[in-house]
């Protein structure tokens, strides 16, 4: 799945014979896994929140995304679909 990033659809991305490239519709980031990864973080760990610095922001980042990743298949469920169900 494509994001319609421009290095996703730059006519010089290599393509391969086995793999199917299916871009993202337009306007559509609750179809973009990783744009459920990042309110997955927002909601349980980030929002409503005074940070006193950056320094502090990317500490709290850092500490959500090692909470998050510590669940085990938080990734994979969350970003999973019932209509594309990948083998690992």
């Amino acid at each position: 799945m494509l994001d319609r990033a421009g290095w996703h659809t730059n006519k010089n991305l290599k393509r391969f014979d086995n793999l199917t490239l299916v871009p993202l519709p337009p306007t559509s980031p609750e179809l973009n896994p990783v744009e459920q990864l990042w309110q997955q973080l927002k909601d349980n760990y980030l929002s409503n929140r005074c940070f006193e610095d950056e320094e502090e922001i990317v500490s709290c980042s850092c500490t959500a995304w090692n909470n998050f990743t510590d669940k085990k298949d938080a990734i994979r469920n969350l970003c999973s679909r019932d209509w594309a169900m990948l083998k690992c």
